[in-house]
C-alpha cells in the first residue's frame, strides 16, 4: 500500500496538478449530486431541479476543453475525467426511477472511483498550449515551463534564462521575417543544448520553403570514425567512386578543414545525452553538411593527398542507409522477446522494446510489484526451450530497444540471479532536490544464474532500454558490450508544449526515477559522461567497417559469439 501512494505521490508531481483540481471539482460535484438525490428523492419538483444540476460536471468539461484542449492534441489524457461527467448524466436519466437509481447509482459510484483512481495513476502529463501565442511569447513561455517542471533541472545545471537570451534573438529574427522554419531552428537549438533524449522536438511547416540548419545534403558517401582516427568513406555510389573515393577510402578534409576538426566544429548539436556517442557519430553527421557543393581531400590509392568536388545530389539516402546499418536498426524486424540458436552452443534473445504487448498489464506490473510475472514465465520457457536445444551461452540483443516499462526486463533478471538488490525509486522534485517516494527491488531465483550472457546495446538503446542495459550490467554472468554506449536517457516524459500555430511541438521529462543513492537513474550531468557506459568496448578498425557498411554483416553479433566462445 505505501508503493500505491508512492506512486499517486510520484504521478501527481509528475503530472499537472491543475487538472487533478479539475478532476477534483468534478468528483466532488458528484458527490454533491448524490447527497443532493437522497434528500429530494421524494420531491418531484426537486429531482426535476436535481436533474438539471447533473449537467454541471459536463459544463465543468467543456469549460476544460475549451481552456486546455481546444486547438491542440491533448484530448486522450482527460478522456477519463470526461467519463465522469457522462456518468453523472446517466444518473440524470434515471433519477425519477427509485429502482433503476438504486442500481444504476453503486455502478456509477465504483467507475467514478476506478476513472479517478486511474486518472491520478495515469495523471495528465504537464500540458501547456501556447499555439495562440506569437513566436517570441511561446518561446518564452516555453523557457518559463521547462525551468518550472523539467526533472533534471538542477542535475543538468540548466540555465533557462541564459538560454532562452542566447536563442531568442533568432526567435525575433524569425517573427520580423516570417520564417517559421527558422523559429523551428531556434527552438531544437535550445532544446539539444539539455543534451536529454527524452527531448523531443517535431516540427509542422513547409521545408521546401525554408533550409532547415538540421538539413541534410547528399553528396553521395556517408563517413565514419575508426578508433585508430581515421575517418574513411562508406556507402559511395557511383558517382563519388568515379572521383576516386571508394569504400575504405580515407577522408583528410572537409571543405578544406581537417575532417575531426570540421566534425567538431560544423555539425549542428543534435542534442545526444552521451558526448562519447555524438562524437562517434560525427563524421556520419559531416557527411551531409554543406553547401550546393563540397570540397574533399581524401588518400589515393598511392598515399596522395587528392581534392574533388562533390555536389549536392538532392534528398539524403546515403546517411541513413549508413546509420542504419551502424545500429542495425533491421534487427528490429524480429518479433520481440524471440529466439533462436545462433550456434550449437550459443542462444540468442531479443529485446525490441520493453512491453509484453498488454498495456494494461505493463502498467500494472510496472507500478505495482516492478516485476511481470507473465514475462517471468514466458522468459523462463524460452530460457529451458534454448537449453534443450544445446545453449550454454547466450547473447541478449538490446540494440536500438525503443524503451518501455522496466517490468519485462526485471522478470529476465530475476531468472539471471540469485540476490536481491535494488532496482529504481520513482521519486519527487521538490525545491530542487530529489526524494524518493516508492521503492522497487530485483528478487533473484537464480535459475540461470550461471548462464555466461552478453548483453549488445548501443546509443539507440534509449529509456527503458537504458534501464535493462543498466540492469544486466549488474549481473556477474553478464558483459554489456557495444560499440557505443547506450543513450543516457532514463526519466519519463510527461511534459508537453506547443508553440506558436502549433509549428513546434516539445516534449520532456517531468517523471522523476532515482537509483539507490537518490539520484537520477541513468541520465548523466552536464558533462555528459556516461554513467552506464559499457564494460567491453567493441573494436572498430577498418575491417569491422568493412562488414558494417559494405557486406551487411551484423559485425556485433559475430564478436559477441566469438567472445562468449573464448
Amino acid at each position: 500500500m505505501d508503493t500505491f501512494w508512492g506512486l499517486i505521490r510520484h504521478n501527481i508531481a509528475a503530472g499537472n496538478m491543475t487538472h487533478i483540481v479539475w478532476l477534483g471539482a468534478i468528483i466532488v460535484t458528484m458527490l454533491i449530486l448524490a447527497v443532493l438525490h437522497h434528500r429530494w428523492r421524494f420531491y418531484d419538483q426537486k429531482l426535476k431541479k436535481w436533474q438539471e444540476l447533473c449537467a454541471i460536471p459536463l459544463l465543468i468539461t467543456i469549460i476544460h476543453y475549451c481552456i486546455y484542449v481546444r486547438d491542440s492534441d491533448f484530448l486522450k489524457p482527460y478522456t477519463s475525467m470526461y467519463l465522469i461527467a457522462v456518468l453523472a448524466l446517466v444518473l440524470a436519466m434515471c433519477g425519477r426511477d427509485r429502482k433503476g437509481y438504486r442500481i444504476a447509482a453503486p455502478i456509477v459510484g465504483v467507475m467514478t472511483a476506478f476513472l479517478g483512481v486511474w486518472c491520478c495513476i495515469m495523471t495528465p502529463g504537464i500540458t501547456r498550449n501556447f499555439s495562440g501565442k506569437s513566436y517570441t511569447e511561446s518561446f518564452h513561455a516555453l523557457a518559463q515551463e521547462m525551468d518550472r517542471s523539467y526533472v533534471l533541472k538542477e542535475w543538468k545545471e540548466v540555465d533557462f534564462s541564459a538560454l532562452e537570451a542566447k536563442y531568442m534573438p533568432m526567435v525575433k529574427e524569425a517573427e520580423q521575417d516570417k520564417e517559421p522554419g527558422k523559429f523551428a531552428d531556434a527552438v531544437e537549438m535550445f532544446c539539444y543544448e539539455l543534451h536529454d533524449g527524452h527531448i523531443s522536438v517535431h516540427c509542422n511547416f513547409d521545408t521546401d520553403k525554408y533550409e532547415s540548419v538540421f538539413g541534410m545534403h547528399e553528396y553521395g558517401l556517408a563517413m565514419i570514425e575508426l578508433d585508430s582516427g581515421e575517418v574513411i568513406a562508406v556507402c559511395t555510389d557511383d558517382e563519388v567512386q568515379k572521383l576516386g573515393i571508394d569504400d575504405g577510402t580515407v577522408i583528410t578534409r572537409w571543405n578544406g578543414k581537417p575532417v575531426l576538426q570540421a566534425a567538431a566544429e560544423d555539425v549542428p548539436d543534435h542534442g545526444e545525452s552521451v558526448k562519447a556517442n555524438a562524437d562517434r557519430v560525427a563524421a556520419l553527421y559531416l557527411s551531409t553538411v554543406g553547401g550546393d557543393t563540397v570540397e574533399v581531400s581524401f588518400l589515393d590509392e598511392n598515399g596522395k593527398e587528392q581534392t574533388v568536388t562533390l555536389h549536392d545530389m538532392g534528398e539524403n539516402h546515403t546517411f541513413c542507409e549508413a546509420y542504419d546499418a551502424f545500429t542495425q536498426i533491421q534487427k528490429t524486424d524480429q518479433p520481440n522477446f524471440s529466439t533462436k540458436m545462433l550456434s550449437d552452443k550459443c542462444g540468442y534473445l531479443t529485446l525490441n522494446v520493453q512491453s509484453t504487448g498488454n498495456g494494461l498489464r505493463d502498467i500494472f506490473s510496472e507500478f505495482s510489484s516492478g516485476s511481470c510475472k507473465w514475462a517471468k514465465d514466458m522468459f523462463r520457457k524460452k530460457l529451458n526451450d534454448l537449453k534443450k536445444q544445446g545453449m550454454e551461452y547466450l547473447v541478449i540483443d538490446l540494440r536500438c530497444n525503443m524503451g518501455g516499462c522496466d517490468a519485462p526486463t526485471t522478470a529476465l533478471c530475476e531468472l539471471l540471479t540469485d540476490d536481491k538488490w535494488y532496482a529504481q525509486g520513482l521519486g519527487i522534485r521538490k525545491n530542487g532536490e530529489y526524494i524518493s517516494t516508492a521503492d522497487y527491488y530485483i528478487s533473484g531465483t537464480g535459475e540461470f544464474a550461471d548462464l555466461k550472457i552478453v548483453a549488445l546495446t548501443n546509443l539507440e538503446c534509449i529509456s527503458g532500454g537504458d534501464a535493462a542495459s543498466l540492469y544486466l550490467s549488474r549481473l556477474p554472468n553478464v558483459t554489456l558490450a557495444g560499440i557505443t554506449d547506450p543513450n543516457g536517457s532514463g526519466q519519463y516524459t510527461g511534459g508537453c508544449c506547443v508553440l506558436s500555430d502549433k509549428l513546434v511541438g516539445v516534449t520532456y521529462p517531468t517523471g522523476l526515477t532515482l537509483d539507490e543513492d537518490g539520484e537520477p537513474k541513468i541520465d548523466p550531468r552536464g558533462d555528459r559522461v556516461s554513467r552506464n557506459a559499457v564494460e567491453v568496448r567493441i573494436p572498430l578498425d577498418y575491417d569491422a567497417a568493412m562488414k558494417i557498411f559494405c557486406d551487411g554483416q551484423d559485425y556485433e553479433l559475430d564478436w559477441a559469439v566469438q567472445y562468449l566462445s573464448r
